[in-house]
């Protein structure tokens, strides 16, 4: 009997190191998943800025070619012949 005692004594043991392991594990998850929502929201907030300064740099780009650098005058033409059929379109609307 007594070795029944002690089988069911180790069970209870085991028991309560797996419901304590299991605690510690939720409490784990949980700052797991606060932690990524702040780099998701980190992250996007990069993401924002990188966007901010890729369209700063095209303007800057589009800028230079359009003052005269001799890198970019094919792709200013394209762009002014872009904005021309854009500004025709406009204008076709307008008079309809």
């Amino acid at each position: 009997m007594s070795e029944l005692v002690e089988i069911v004594d180790s069970l209870e043991n085991k028991v309560s190191k797996l419901l304590h392991k299991m605690e510690l594990l939720h409490q784990l998850n949980a700052n797991l998943k606060l932690e990524l929502e702040h780099l998701k929201d980190e992250n996007k907030l990069k993401d924002d800025a990188l966007n901010q300064w890729e369209e700063k740099y095209d303007s800057l780009k589009m800028a230079n070619t359009m003052l005269g650098s001799n890198t970019s005058k094919t792709e200013a033409k394209l762009k002014i012949n872009t904005l021309i059929r854009e500004l025709d379109v406009c204008i076709a609307k307008l008079a309809d």
